[in-house]
């Protein structure tokens, strides 16, 4: 799908940023050894960054969706293709320098992964500017947006709490997936939903979480604080979820792991599906984690939509409070 001009058309339901999008380049290496000659057995390329995948997995199951942020010049031709491929709209800001790469390294021998996060470009104040004025232009009451990711280098840890208060002043919920300063930054604009793992979570309240009791009462806590939606992501153990007064906690079934790459995102996704949806909170972490667990069980971010509802039907819901 081309970059659109006019945001109501087509129309959307969700607005995504990446502010630090990347180039992900797996590469599977049996008996991966530092220090010694590997051999790659297989590799993919693809479009990525935390909001790319949000998007690619809410199009999948046909929420319609724009995706923006900012965008490398010399490097715009595979994100472009995979909007086109995906029916993704996009309407991203410019920047002279290249997008990142990220490279995975998997040995499946030995169950390891391993990340080289090259540095990303950096942006300055007239690409906030533009990105602010983008954000401005797509968001409207009722219309989701995704702040997801890091921050490229030159932005400011203020840059998500100034988009949730400008979508918030255009009537449209925020979701926030980020971590350290960025996220501590963007709770005190008051967003609608946001996603921590446990480790961020833990950096959030300044102490060790141990146990269900704990991450409810961090929940709570947030909850208090005018988060209508808190998801807590726990990797295998699955997801803590709150929302509406309720607490609880999600544990998917048994899946072949292919890639745990947008695992987390794919989460914010079904999240925000099952918001639109109008699912009570037991459904929604039901298909909140449906979606992460056929999230992993793939290499692209890329859903089968029968295949989440199959999973969700098998997802195990407890109520913590």
């Amino acid at each position: 799908m081309r970059a659109i001009s006019d945001p109501t058309s087509p129309a959307v339901d969700v607005v995504t940023v990446t502010a630090n999008p990347a180039i992900d380049h797996t590469v599977w290496v049996p008996g991966f050894g530092v220090g010694k000659v590997n051999r790659v057995t297989t590799e993919q390329v693809h479009a990525g960054g935390k909001g790319v995948n949000v998007a690619a997995f809410l199009a999948a199951v046909g929420v319609p969706v724009l995706a923006s942020g900012f965008l490398g010049r010399p490097n715009t031709g595979l994100f472009e293709e995979f909007f086109e491929a995906t029916g993704i709209a996009h309407a991203f800001v410019s920047v002279p320098t290249a997008t990142r790469t990220g490279i995975k390294v998997v040995d499946e021998i030995g169950g390891t992964t391993t990340d080289l996060n090259f540095p990303g470009f950096t942006v300055a104040g007239q690409d906030l500017e533009a990105l602010e004025a983008r954000v401005g232009w797509a968001v409207a009451p009722g219309r989701w947006l995704v702040l997801a990711g890091s921050l490229p280098l030159g932005a400011p840890t203020s840059t998500y709490r100034r988009l949730v208060a400008l979508a918030h002043d255009r009537g449209g919920p925020v979701a926030v997936d980020t971590s350290g300063p960025a996220l501590r930054d963007a709770l005190e604009a008051g967003p609608d939903l946001i996603k921590p793992n446990l480790a961020e979570l833990e950096e959030l309240t300044g102490r060790r979480l141990d146990g269900h009791d704990q991450l409810t009462e961090a929940a709570r806590d947030l909850l208090a604080r005018g988060v209508d939606t808190v998801v807590v992501s726990l990797g295998a153990d699955g997801a803590v979820f709150a929302r509406n007064g309720e607490v609880v906690h999600a544990t998917p079934p048994a899946v072949h792991v292919a890639s745990t790459v947008g695992a987390g995102d794919a989460m914010v996704a079904g999240s925000i599906t099952g918001i639109l949806r109008g699912l009570a909170p037991t459904e929604l972490a039901r298909l909140a984690t449906a979606f992460s667990a056929v999230a992993i069980s793939r290499v692209r971010p890329h859903l089968d939509a029968s295949a989440v509802e199959e999973t969700a039907r098998a997802v195990a819901v407890k109520r913590l409070a």
